[in-house]
């Protein structure tokens, strides 16, 4: 026995705006549809999940054709043919409980899926609803035109929760019609269905404000980020220093066992603090021989593929080069311009300022340069 979950995706969705269908649309650092597939990839009580896409969304074809517990299924023509042609993937599986659920509903709860299927224990059918509180209208040509009574009314949600062998056999006895949804499908066939509490914040996308609202909503969600890197090296022969990928021409130049740019070195340890992966000691050991005299680009480089590949993105960094000399100001844009480089960010994302130690200490001596580092952390 086994519980899945049926994601239709398969509506085109443009009255959202955007120019494109609203669940590929961008929403608080992922797609809609990658927030609403997270919840229920990662939700312990679901053991698969089927994703019913549009056979012109090629692209998702591919990009989750190998995904671990995910099934792919073909969109029908309306809404109760995507979600038979989902329940009928799940045919030669040991499914017993079945959620389906809107794509445009990114701001599930883990809550809320677990109390459709504690519900499911005792009836073939639950579902969420909140009960409507405003006063209920009838309307005409933009006039009022009578009062309906909200007593025993509900704002139904999803996910819609069924015995899957009882839901599936629903569905295939439907008519050939639309259903506003499996609720509708499941009580024509005489099957009943329990009233779970419903949640405000589990909120359907439909029109663009919405968007902005579903943000609020899942920035409190988030895990947002943050490292610290500081750095130190010592002055030594030269003529030049590597500050931030800039060779800035000075008298001496810095010593390190690589390329000593202690800049690109703190903020490399930031994004690696902001991962709890150590620093670049951890990574680039200065035992091995391989490192002596490295570009450091190297290690900043494999940092932020680190952090891809974690999931996450650059929201923002800040470096700060500590010396008195040289003076960093007429190369802060070529460094910003290195870094963004470096980490396949666009502009605005780095910024690279410096300040003195009003003589005091080692860099006030002009023994050596400091920086400091901070970056966040976004997922992707």
């Amino acid at each position: 026995m086994s519980n899945a979950a049926i994601l239709v995706a398969a509506g085109r969705g443009l009255r959202a705006g955007g120019g494109v269908p609203k669940q590929w649309r961008p929403l608080a650092g992922r797609r809609v549809a990658d927030w609403t597939l997270a919840r229920f990839l990662d939700h312990p009580r679901i053991d698969r999940v089927v994703l019913v896409l549009a056979p012109e969304d090629r692209d998702a074809w591919a990009e989750f054709a190998d995904r671990p517990g995910l099934i792919l299924s073909e969109g029908g023509e309306t809404r109760s043919a995507s979600v038979r042609n989902g329940l009928i993937a799940l045919d030669n599986t040991d499914c017993t409980k079945v959620l389906i659920h809107d794509i445009a509903r990114p701001c599930v709860s883990d809550t809320l899926i677990s109390s459709v299927l504690d519900a499911l224990d005792d009836a073939p059918g639950a579902a969420p609803a909140l009960p409507v509180t405003d006063a209920l209208w009838t309307g005409n040509e933009g006039a009022v035109t009578g009062v309906q009574d909200r007593n025993g009314v509900f704002a139904a949600q999803t996910p819609q929760g069924f015995a899957y062998a009882a839901i599936r056999d629903a569905h295939a006895a439907a008519h050939a019609g639309e259903a506003a949804d499996d609720v509708e499908v499941a009580r024509a066939a005489g099957l009943r269905v329990v009233i779970v509490p419903g949640e405000p914040a589990n909120l359907k996308i439909t029109e663009p404000g919405d968007f902005s609202r579903a943000a609020k909503e899942l920035q409190g969600e988030m895990d947002v980020r943050t490292g610290n890197g500081f750095d130190v090296h010592r002055f030594g022969p030269g003529d030049r220093v590597m500050l931030c990928g800039v060779a800035v021409p000075h008298e001496r130049g810095l010593q390190g066992h690589s390329d000593a740019d202690v800049g690109m070195h703190a903020l490399t340890d930031a994004i690696y603090g902001a991962l709890a992966e150590g620093d670049i000691g951890r990574h680039f050991p200065p035992s091995d021989p391989q490192w002596k005299g490295a570009e450091s680009h190297i290690f900043l480089r494999h940092a932020g593929k680190l952090a891809a590949a974690r999931g996450y993105a650059l929201g923002n960094a800040d470096v700060t080069l500590i010396c008195e000399r040289p003076k960093v100001g007429p190369h802060a844009e070529a460094m910003q311009a290195a870094l963004e480089g470096i980490l396949g960010v666009g502009p605005g994302r780095i910024s690279v300022k410096a300040t003195t130690s009003e003589r005091l200490g080692f860099t006030g001596r002009e023994e050596g340069i400091a920086a400091l580092a901070t970056v966040t952390l976004v997922p992707a």
